[in-house]
């Protein structure tokens, strides 16, 4: 019985796949290519190259099909729909406004510009509040 893998992207499961993984092989869902690196066990965003194999050739994107000899697919590459940089840009901004969150402030309603007091402001809700204080807006 073959491995089950999902895209590293969407996460759709990839029928039919015959391994070694061709180049050419593309999520069904997504059509993004699965012979990347970020789809290798070999992938590791933390260290200098994103990789840990050494003997690997340097690859600039991780995200589009490459001819790497060193390449093995991944069953545990999805995460959940947003990017690494997306978590870590996100968690750099609650970090700049952690000490604001703990406080209650009013927020802004979607349909009205008026606070609404029961709410307290998030993240990104004080940014742009203190973007447009800085703008004069």
């Amino acid at each position: 019985m073959s491995e089950q893998y999902i895209c590293w992207k969407c996460g759709a499961k990839l029928l039919d796949v015959i391994l070694p993984m061709s180049r050419r092989e593309e999520c069904s869902q997504c059509h993004c290519d699965q012979h990347v690196c970020k789809m290798c066990v070999h992938y590791d965003s933390a260290s200098r190259t994103s990789c840990l194999e050494e003997r690997a050739e340097y690859i600039v994107d991780h995200e589009r099909a490459n001819f790497c000899d060193y390449f093995s697919p991944s069953n545990a590459v999805f995460n959940g729909g947003t990017s690494q940089k997306q978590q870590e840009a996100k968690a750099r901004l609650t970090a700049l406004f952690e000490d604001e969150q703990t406080q209650t402030a009013p927020s802004l309603s979607e349909n009205q510009n008026q606070p609404s007091p029961d709410k307290p402001l998030t993240s990104s809700e004080i940014a742009e509040q203190k973007l447009r204080e800085l703008l004069g807006k």
